[in-house]
């Protein structure tokens, strides 16, 4: 096949030189230059270089499979993927992100494409007597135990942790200054706190084991350090500290950011040096046991003047998560908010084996959080906010009936920036400037416009939880119980998550 290739591109090469030579006009010129480039190329490829057989073997056509190989994803979302065989998000969820953030029709015409008689098909029964949506509550929740002095009520909805690093600045200024027009919070990420994020929006200010914007580094290792948290923590606009222990995406693994993505600014606000690679401990420094853990939180809330301290992490061995449950209530001490990750989570950059095989999936590590504070007569201090791929009201209808207070969503608001799932996240090539840093790609990104977008779908989403709820026939959000969604089994049977979960 070698032979023949290169001996095709050479009689090619040598016709038009003989088109040149009974007519040397321009245009034969220029396809004499493209063939003589190409001739040079298949012997380059199938003499010259000796790194890639597939290329000795099939000069110049072997480069065409790494076209189609490099835009795969592209042609696979674009031309071959129906509704809902798209992953992690299909279109289907995707599209009623874009819709609410554009306030666009919403609305679905002949029917469902779900097949509502497969296993694992999920759904909840609606009541002969439904009430008024408009009367429906339960959209706020206060989070503060009785150890919290400045108790932080917000909406039952808002944007989980991403850093500035993983996302762009002006995404992270279309995320803040949309959560202030919804009246939400914005999770500021393990990043640290930059000046985009402080756009009069409320924040979750999260400490992971970097302790970026919390610490510094010392022969190389990164320490807490109390003056710096302070000088953040008691910032007017943080109004929640939340210490991160692992998340879904990387459990046991800690944060990545990659070296392309680590630019000056960054590097500036991390403490770290720029344009390196710049991994997060997986465990914290400041504590290593569950006792020095409450010191240590204590520690915190008494720095931050009294906010709403909490922990989050992706459930692993149950019975470490229950022996940490079981100390805060021997110490009657403990943190106001467990933030619970899926081992599902989304993440800009993480090893394959963590994201795939690592941490237990959000349904079973929040209905075993749930069933344990309910155990040690905690589930009235600590508040729970669930997080992992929850994108429309029925997704968190389901996170509130396995025992969530609030939720914590991060892919559905980057799609409500404009995200398209090009999943480049972790290559600074994001084509619409959320994950980037590169400045041309985030100058397309434009905040005036973003940010109403991610008020709007965060508030035509809370319109659509009231609406299921109220056909439920409920009065409140709060109503909701893990009896009142169904899924059906492998048997073809319709089992309650209350069975499920919780039997």
């Amino acid at each position: 096949m070698r032979d023949t290739i290169i001996a095709i591109v050479v009689v090619i090469n040598v016709l038009c030189g003989v088109l040149v030579y009974f007519s040397p006009a321009l245009g034969n010129y220029i396809l004499l230059g493209i063939a003589s480039i190409i001739t040079l190329l298949g012997v380059y490829d199938a003499f010259i270089q000796k790194n890639h057989s597939l290329l000795r073997a099939f000069p110049i056509i072997a480069r065409l499979r790494w076209f189609f190989e490099e835009e795969r994803e592209k042609i696979q979302q674009y031309f071959i993927e129906d509704d809902l065989n798209g992953t992690p998000i299909n279109r289907e969820k995707r599209s009623i992100v874009y819709q609410r953030a554009k306030k666009e029709t919403e609305t679905v015409p002949f029917g469902t494409q779900h097949n509502v008689y497969e296993k694992g098909y999920e759904f909840v029964k609606h009541s002969l007597f439904p009430t008024d949506h408009h009367t429906i509550g339960g959209e706020d929740i206060t989070i503060g135990s009785d150890k919290c002095k400045q108790k932080y009520t917000g909406s039952i909805i808002n944007i989980s942790a991403m850093s500035f690093g993983s996302l762009s600045k002006n995404a992270i200024k279309a995320l803040n200054q949309g959560a202030k027009m919804g009246d939400f919070a914005h999770n500021t990420g393990e990043g640290g706190i930059s000046p985009y994020h402080l756009q009069g929006g409320d924040l979750i200010f999260q400490v992971g084991t970097g302790y970026f914007g919390a610490g510094k580094t010392i022969d190389g290792k990164r320490y807490f350090d109390d003056e710096i948290f302070k000088e953040n923590a008691t910032r007017p606009e943080v109004k929640m500290i939340e210490i991160k222990l692992s998340q879904g995406a990387k459990p046991g693994h800690g944060g990545i950011l990659p070296a392309k993505k680590n630019t000056e600014e960054i590097s500036k606000i991390r403490a770290v040096e720029p344009f390196t690679r710049v991994d997060s401990p997986p465990g914290h420094s400041a504590f290593s046991n569950f006792k020095e853990m409450i010191t240590f939180l204590q520690k915190v809330r008494n720095l931050s003047e009294g906010k709403p301290i909490g922990i989050k992490f992706c459930v692993g061995n149950n019975e470490e998560i229950e022996e940490m449950i079981k100390t805060f209530s021997e110490s009657n001490n403990y943190p106001d908010f467990i933030a619970v990750d899926g081992g599902e989570g989304g993440t800009g950059s993480a090893p394959l084996e963590f994201s795939n095989y690592v941490g237990t999936p959000l349904f079973d590590g929040l209905a075993f959080v749930k069933k344990t504070l309910k155990k040690y007569n905690l589930e009235h201090q600590i508040k729970i906010i669930a997080s992992g791929k929850a994108i429309d009201a029925f997704d968190i209808i389901k996170l509130k009936a396995l025992g969530a207070d609030a939720i914590g969503m991060a892919r559905s608001f980057m799609l409500s920036l404009g995200c398209i799932q090009a999943r480049e996240c972790n290559l600074d090539t994001c084509p619409v400037g959320v994950a980037t840093q590169n400045e041309d790609l985030v100058e397309a990104l434009v905040v005036e416009d973003k940010n109403v977008r991610v008020k709007n779908y965060h508030s035509k989403t809370i319109l659509a939880v009231k609406e299921v709820v109220a056909a439920m026939g409920k009065h409140s959000i709060d109503e909701i119980e893990a009896k009142d969604v169904f899924r059906r089994n492998k048997a073809g049977d319709l089992t309650s998550l209350e069975e499920i979960y919780f039997s």
